[in-house]
């Protein structure tokens, strides 16, 4: 992976399913060119994997902290990761 292109896994909490999310997070990620994912998990959170220039993961994660129109965002956890391939489009998984 090259050093201009940063990697984030993000925990997302709050009132995030079952009111649109999913779908528009993978909007916003190709609106900013980015790769990766995003998935309910089954402890009521978002998990996403970001992958894209530093500013353009910077601006997604401020938007993460909006949300779409009737998400209440309580927090959003990242940390950086490293990924021996990145991935090539933006999929929601589950």
């Amino acid at each position: 992976m090259s050093k201009d292109i940063r990697a984030a896994l993000v925990k997302i909490t709050g009132r995030v399913q079952g009111v649109g999310y999913r779908a528009w997070v993978q909007a916003e990620a190709l609106d900013l060119g980015l790769t990766g994912w995003v998935r309910n998990e089954n402890d009521g959170s978002v998990q996403a994997l970001v992958v894209g220039t530093d500013g353009s993961v910077a601006d997604i994660l401020e938007r993460f902290r909006k949300g779409p129109p009737g998400a209440i965002v309580r927090s959003v956890e990242q940390h950086d990761t490293s990924l021996a391939e990145p991935p090539t489009d933006f999929r929601i998984t589950k």
